[in-house]
């Protein structure tokens, strides 16, 4: 594997521009540190070898966790993408997102060819404007999902200066389009015919050249470089290269195949795809030592949601151990739909090796990049910054509780404080009743023993929270929840 990393390493590189040299020419150091915020597409949290993965390979991102911190308790925004990535640009959990649930808009432009989800409006601030108010050069680089071009959703009217990939989630189902957006162009792939299992071009390489461009471009200035990747999300599409890692070394075992292309060798190419998104880490992280800014540059990666259930286009959860021993997949908000990975390297500012249990979730990256940046924090946002935990210095402010609410999959609502969850299901399934269960997550992080009915003073409290969470959308309506809760609370 290593020799295929060199390889290809010295290929794109190359192709990007950049020569590796032995005695690299160091671009001047900035002030502000560099940030570069890596997120996989439903990966789910056992997936990765530093989170107990034995299948797939994943030595790049091992590194990062282990020149590094590991999060074992950190969530997504939602349990499925544009929520999830609202969350994350805007520093606000879903009771007071602006978008709550995947949603296309109702008048569709007639000059894109996928319709794009609903936009964000312009009155929405994102940590990409936060951070471009400091001087920061920022580049988004694989799936957007908040809003398309023409809209006011569209990155680049939404704080980026330079965006490459997807902008509509139904677009980026197939890992070798027959184009692109480059900013509100077009940018057509040659050798990429519509929705086939094979192309010339795979979207996760070209995302991997764009991200070293950018890098090589803005290096004598700080930058923040967002790469929403959009492996190991279906269909499953990986290159021989690294199909032929694992091709005849995994089992394949029959299934019936539903939804998105159908691959001849599911199980590895499900796990070509995410030790491919791997190696584009590797190279990127090359990158950085080669041009002198691995010190000044602090990397994250997470993923945005867990992962795909019931073999869905061939993925295997329970092949894989995707959730890693834990309830839920994608589209539940059970822990293995929203508990994600989350490792952070920084040398020299981040102590090599360390582990947190302490939570946090998506809506804590905005303040955190904020303090990183030394930018303002927007007022009466959900979010607060975890730098302390990153550093040890200062005194890190605790959440009191996390709140997601989710129309979709059945009507769903959760709220964790402390170790205690609770857990609201079926608000919206027909001809079932609502469900409720409470959650010791310290004991049971697997959420196998319901405890409601054994501590009903900690039900209560959890409804209180969800109720002054909760904002009413008129975009997301959710009236069945606000009726659950009012009826349920003891006044």
């Amino acid at each position: 594997m290593k020799k295929a990393y060199v390889f290809l390493l010295s290929v794109l590189l190359v192709t990007a521009g950049f020569v590796m040299t032995g005695h690299p020419s160091y671009g001047a150091t900035p002030e502000k540190p560099n940030i570069i915020f890596i997120m996989a597409d439903d990966l789910g949290y056992g997936e990765l070898g530093c989170y107990g993965q034995k299948i797939i390979m994943t030595p790049n991102i091992d590194r990062l966790a282990k020149e590094g911190i590991k999060f074992t308790d950190f969530y997504s925004g939602q349990a499925v993408c544009a929520p999830a990535r609202c969350t994350l640009m805007t520093g606000y959990h879903t009771g007071h997102a602006y978008i709550r649930d995947n949603l296309q808009p109702k008048v569709r432009n007639p000059y894109t060819p996928f319709p794009g989800q609903e936009p964000i409006p312009d009155s929405i601030v994102t940590v990409a404007e936060l951070l471009k108010a400091q001087g920061y050069a920022t580049g988004c680089i694989g799936k957007w999902g908040l809003g398309n071009t023409f809209t006011p959703g569209d990155p680049v009217k939404q704080g980026f200066d330079f965006f490459y990939g997807y902008k509509c989630q139904v677009h980026a189902h197939n890992h070798y389009p027959e184009f692109l957006w480059e900013n509100d162009s077009i940018v057509h792939l040659p050798g990429n015919n519509g929705r086939t299992l094979r192309g010339a071009l795979h979207s996760q390489d070209l995302f991997t050249v764009e991200a070293v461009k950018f890098i090589n471009r803005n290096q004598d200035k700080p930058f923040f470089l967002y790469l929403p990747f959009i492996i190991p999300h279906l269909s499953i599409q990986t290159t021989d290269l690294y199909l032929d890692m694992y091709k005849g070394h995994v089992e394949e075992t029959p299934y019936q195949h539903h939804g998105y292309l159908k691959n001849p060798y599911p199980h590895a190419a499900y796990a070509g795809m995410i030790t491919q998104m791997d190696a584009a880490v590797g190279l990127i992280m090359e990158a950085l030592r080669g041009l002198g800014l691995d010190d000044n540059t602090i990397v994250f990666f997470t993923s945005d949601n867990g992962p795909a259930y019931n073999r869905l286009g061939g993925s295997d959860d329970k092949f894989f151990n995707s959730a890693g021993g834990l309830t839920g997949l994608k589209g539940s908000l059970h822990e293995g739909g929203i508990r994600e990975p989350l490792v952070i390297r920084w040398p020299g500012k981040i102590k090599p090796g360390r582990v947190t249990d302490r939570p946090f979730a998506f809506w804590d990256v905005l303040p955190t990049l904020c303090d990183l940046a030394g930018a303002p924090t927007p007022a009466g946002i959900d979010g607060i910054s975890f730098l302390p935990t990153l550093t040890g210095q200062g005194k890190q402010v605790e959440h009191k509780v996390l709140y997601w609410e989710f129309r979709a999959y059945g009507g769903q609502a959760a709220v964790r404080m402390g170790d205690w969850k609770l857990l609201i299901t079926n608000l919206r399934r027909r001809n079932q009743k609502p469900e409720m269960a409470l959650y010791n997550l310290k004991k049971d992080p697997a959420e196998q023993q319901n405890l409601a009915d054994k501590y009903p003073e900690k039900v209560q409290e959890a409804l209180r929270l969800m109720q002054q969470q909760h904002t009413p959308s008129a975009l997301f309506p959710y009236p069945e929840l606000e009726k659950f809760v009012k009826e349920h609370l003891q006044q």
